[in-house]
């Protein structure tokens, strides 16, 4: 009998792209995990119909970390090429170019916290935890944590949450801007599909041109992110048949039809 499958994915309307995580009970990174999502993000980076994605945990958890169960077992010559493999994996999901959300619920800790900061944004439950906990067992935050944490919410407030490893409530990293936005807890699936979709029926050339910039120009000057911008705007915008019929619709007072062209 097969081995059920620990990360799934289904499109749904609008090009929304649906990734949930499958391993219970805490949705832990294992190898396996870590392979099949490596493989949805594959399928995906080149599709021009995915508009959107989410990416989420089943269950109570949206991902507790690294699988310190497996880590153990691992021969330590080993952890180099894991570490630079989930680097690659997680620089995918940070590179798609479509953005990505994430609905975090439950916890999101250690990797499951860097796999969250790969996101472009981050919904959570009220009741959530985030935090990387990795100096409470010997570890230190290696799936992107030290550069991806400090960049997003300053590396005062990252150097507190790495150097203690405590857990922060979905409040607090709302105060710090670790998350986007909270929810009730049970409905951080919801409100990120809405995020999602609201998105997804955006211009799709505009919104992924927008998307580019931004990460060229958060990893460069001033001056060469605006030419990033310039350049995103002139080859990607001003050819795009999306631009002509977002300003027909505005003129005709209807919703535009964006596909993408």
């Amino acid at each position: 009998m097969a081995e059920a499958a620990k990360v799934t994915h289904k499109r749904e309307e609008d090009g929304v792209e649906l990734i949930v995580l499958k391993n219970p009970p805490v949705n832990a990174l294992s190898t396996a995990v870590l392979n099949e999502l490596d493989e949805h993000v594959r399928a995906i980076e080149n599709d021009r119909s995915c508009r959107s994605v989410i990416l989420t945990g089943d269950g109570q958890y949206f991902s507790a970390g690294a699988d310190l169960k497996e880590l153990a077992t691992l021969d330590i010559a080993n952890a180099p090429e894991i570490v630079r493999r989930v680097h690659g994996l997680f620089g995918r999901i940070a590179g798609l170019p479509m953005p990505v959300v994430a609905a975090i619920n439950g916890l999101a800790l250690g990797g499951g916290l860097e796999l969250a900061l790969a996101c472009d944004l981050r919904i959570a439950g009220e009741s959530a935890k985030l935090g990387s906990p990795e100096v409470n067992y010997g570890l230190m935050p290696a799936y992107g944590g030290t550069q991806r944490l400090p960049r997003l919410i300053g590396p005062a407030k990252a150097k507190e949450l790495i150097f203690t490893g405590s857990m922060i409530s979905a409040a607090e990293a709302l105060r710090i801007g670790l998350v986007n936005k909270t929810v009730p807890a049970g409905q951080e699936l919801r409100a990120a599909r809405d995020l999602a979709h609201t998105i997804a029926q955006r211009a799709p050339r505009a919104v992924q041109a927008a998307k580019k910039a931004i990460t060229e120009g958060l990893a460069s000057s001033l001056s060469e992110g605006l030419e990033s911008e310039a350049k995103s705007f002139e080859r990607e915008i001003l050819v795009s048949q999306d631009l002509g019929e977002g300003i027909q619709a505005f003129i005709e007072h209807r919703p535009p039809k964006f596909k993408g062209e």
